[in-house]
């Protein structure tokens, strides 16, 4: 079976839609939550018998211990992690870490840009359409590869709080998919 750890630092919401994902399709399984704060998202771990890793984000050695924790997994998904990796980790998982952002990237990305800050940045500058992506992780803040995106309409969305029910929705279904894609193709590829 394919093996996923999935980083999380909030509600988890992104990580619960992954959970029943992985019971319905059957094609992947989630091996270890681990949270870079005490997060809400690790009761959905501890409720259905997942291990987790709660780590402090402000240790120097943060990066390393994810690394550690994630061996023996295929992939290891970002869903609303807040912490940026770095170091050997980004080499021995290169191409086999995603993340999940809340704009159509390029656009609203990069160092800073989390949260209801994209949100409030969308609606300022006008745009028409939003959305989310799941791209790969690299050493430069939301600049890896894209994966698949989705849009979303801003219209009549009058604050950030809005636009980011309405893709976050958007969200779940995108980042389930990604993973099931990845899942299908690294079981071609005969991982695990």
């Amino acid at each position: 079976m394919y093996r996923i750890a999935v980083l999380i630092s909030g509600t988890g919401s992104n990580l619960k839609s992954l959970i029943e994902d992985s019971k319905a399709a059957g094609l992947y399984e989630i091996a270890i939550v681990i949270a870079d704060r005490n997060a809400k998202g690790i009761n959905h771990a501890s409720e259905n018998s997942i291990p987790f890793l709660v780590l402090d984000r402000k240790d120097p050695l943060l990066s390393d211990k994810v690394l550690d924790a994630v061996k023996g997994t295929d992939l290891v998904v970002l869903a609303g992690f807040l912490s940026i990796l770095k170091g050997q980790i980004l080499k021995e998982y290169k191409d086999r870490i995603i993340n999940i952002h809340p704009s159509l990237l390029p656009q609203f990305g990069g160092e800073g840009m989390y949260g209801l800050k994209v949100h409030e940045a969308v609606l300022k500058s006008g745009k028409l359409i939003s959305g989310c992506t799941v791209h790969y992780v690299n050493e430069d803040v939301d600049a890896g590869r894209l994966i698949l995106q989705s849009i979303v309409s801003t219209e009549g969305a009058t604050t950030p709080e809005e636009l980011q029910a309405r893709v976050l929705g958007k969200e779940h279904e995108t980042l389930t998919t990604a993973v099931r894609m990845l899942a299908m193709e690294g079981s071609a590829r005969g991982m695990r």
